[in-house]
């Protein structure tokens, strides 16, 4: 048997070693179980204690009786207790310790990373000197927990947590009560209403349910809701211009009118058209004119 970083093993007591705990053996290998690692009794020369095994703060191999949320090579979603912007993020892992997520494993946008009570879908591995690290979950990992999402589920709102991020959008893994399990989806970067941090729980909609039983999201609304609440975001932004004018119109280009107003141009050029429709704005050249004001820029 091999003493490794990460495991649960069943060794034997070989005797006390005060006033630092009790040596444990496997019959070739020997690793100290400090006192103050001790959940219950204090075991006796001979006992046989199931033990988990990590590195203390020394490098030393240690053991300890309590039980972490993950082992190496498991999968499990982790709240973050600290982020440290040369190390990465520290997360809980149940025995009054944490496991690092390096760096490597986060996204480079800043804004992308995990805060101190998000939680994150890691697998325990080794680094380079054998010490127990966290890296993210892949999506052969995540698969194993998942489940297909009924074809009900189109247009509900389900909560779901970003596991990583794509030049597409964000991959995430939505929790249900009622399956007792998760699902599997994307929320693509447009359809995000604010940038989504990796770990971060949010609401979203379900837009499509694939034949392989992942979905798409949306934070936004649906079309004809969105549209209602767009025009009256643009008609609230006319009316606040003494001018009653705008220089935006459906030859603004895309970057311009998510900067400016926060949606698509193909969401904006909706709400346009239901103003114009509506007579309360008119559009000349590359500027939208409020048809109760005269004005001229």
């Amino acid at each position: 048997m091999s003493l490794t970083a990460g495991t649960i093993v069943r060794l034997k007591t070989v005797r006390e070693a005060p006033p630092n705990g009790f040596i444990l053996t496997d019959g070739e290998g020997s690793v100290l179980l400090p006192y103050g690692e001790i959940a219950g009794e204090r075991p006796k020369p001979g006992d046989a204690v199931e033990v988990f095994l990590f590195h203390d703060t020394l490098d030393r191999l240690t053991a300890t009786t309590r039980r972490p949320l993950l082992q190496l090579g498991g999968v499990a979603r982790l709240q973050v207790a600290d982020a440290h912007p040369r190390f990465g993020c520290f997360l809980e892992m149940g025995l009054g310790r944490q496991l690092l997520l390096p760096n490597a494993e986060l996204p480079r946008e800043r804004e992308l990373r995990p805060r101190p009570g998000d939680e994150v879908f890691v697998r325990m591995t080794h680094d380079k000197s054998g010490r127990i690290i966290a890296e993210l979950a892949e999506e052969a990992d995540l698969a194993k927990l998942a489940v297909p999402a009924p074809s009900a589920w189109f247009n509900r709102t389900v909560r779901g947590r970003v596991t990583r991020h794509a030049g597409a959008g964000a991959f995430v893994f939505v929790e249900d009560e009622a399956l007792r399990a998760g699902v599997l989806g994307l929320i693509p970067s447009g359809e995000q209403t604010r940038p989504l941090r990796l770990g971060e729980a949010f609401e979203a909609r379900v837009t499509f349910v694939r034949d392989d039983g992942r979905v798409n999201l949306s934070m936004r609304p649906r079309k004809e809701v969105g549209r209602e609440e767009d025009a009256a975001r643009i008609l609230e932004f006319l009316r606040s211009r003494s001018s009653g004018a705008m220089p935006y119109s459906d030859e603004t280009p895309p970057d311009i009118i998510r900067r400016k107003f926060g949606i698509s141009k193909a969401a904006f050029k909706r709400a346009l058209g239901k103003l114009m429709k509506e007579g309360v704005v008119r559009q000349e050249g590359s500027w939208t004119y409020l048809n109760d004001q005269q004005d001229q820029p």
